[in-house]
């Protein structure tokens, strides 16, 4: 009987330890993960900043003037004269 509850008592702290490594590791992948999740999200304001920015310079060449200048001056493309016009039906 003796040997039995000393045998008892050691699987008992096999368990506790078992579960106490279980605790540390998993709270130790938790920060591990929570790191990551971090670095990703600061990625992810970084590449909203530079969205917004290539946004803003892509209005800016898209703008009406802006191209009618470029064609004029790069191209030396001017308005048609009224007698160069033909209308299709």
């Amino acid at each position: 009987m003796r040997a039995l509850g000393a045998l008892s008592l050691l699987m008992l702290l096999i368990a506790v330890l078992a579960s106490a490594l279980g605790v540390v590791w998993t709270r130790h992948e938790s920060r591990v993960l929570f790191v990551n999740l971090t670095a990703l999200q600061n990625q992810r304001d970084e590449l909203n900043i530079e969205y917004g920015k290539l946004e803003l310079e892509q209005a800016t060449y898209a703008e009406p003037r802006r191209i009618d200048d470029e064609a004029r001056q790069k191209l030396g493309m001017v308005d048609p004269r009224p007698q160069d016009i033909r209308l299709l039906r």
